[in-house]
């Protein structure tokens, strides 16, 4: 009998378990379509609130291991620290290569050292990963209107309203690539 409630409750615990690491997987997607809808619905005086919100939930690996080389990622960011920062982040896409943020830092760090072509790759894993990660859209519309390709800047810039319609950093960007397209139109 000791044998059979012993392999009860290791299948309990399994069971438990396996419940357990499930949910939150599926309760953070629920959150963010929530979030995506709420920012869908967002006024100009609350989307940026509803932007950073989501931003958080990306950041959110489920591991305390990923997150702390996420956070001494984004610190070595905010230090101007570059070549540091994409170490770390470099660490967490080997640990996490699921993690779009992992790749969407790493991406940032390889722009600020001017490494354009690596940070495209980063940028479109971290885009493959969250198709709706509007700020690798923003980072990638940045290098297209530095490689002269407003067409293309713009074509994200269309994305990214569509995903946040009260972005007002975003209607500026598509005001000025449009002026700028029309002018070479002339």
């Amino acid at each position: 009998m000791d044998t059979h409630t012993h392999r009860f409750k290791c299948i309990v615990t399994a069971l438990v378990l396996g419940v357990g690491f499930s949910l939150p997987a599926h309760a953070q997607e629920t959150t963010l379509d929530d979030l995506y809808q709420e920012l869908l619905e967002a006024d100009e005086t609350t989307y940026q609130r509803v932007e950073r919100r989501i931003v958080a939930q990306w950041g959110k690996s489920g591991s305390p291991a990923m997150d702390l080389l996420l956070r001494r990622g984004q610190d070595a960011l905010d230090d101007g620290q570059p070549d540091i920062a994409a170490e770390h982040f470099s660490a967490l896409v080997d640990h996490a290569p699921a993690f779009s943020e992992g790749y969407y830092g790493r991406a940032t760090s390889y722009y600020l050292m001017g490494m354009i072509g690596p940070a495209l790759a980063d940028i479109g894993e971290a885009l493959r990963l969250n198709p709706r990660h509007f700020e690798a859209m923003r980072g990638l519309a940045t290098i297209m209107q530095e490689l002269e390709r407003p067409d293309d800047a713009l074509e994200l810039h269309e994305m990214i309203l569509a995903i946040s319609p009260q972005s007002a950093e975003t209607q500026d960007a598509i005001e000025y690539l449009t002026l700028q397209l029309e002018g070479r139109s002339l």
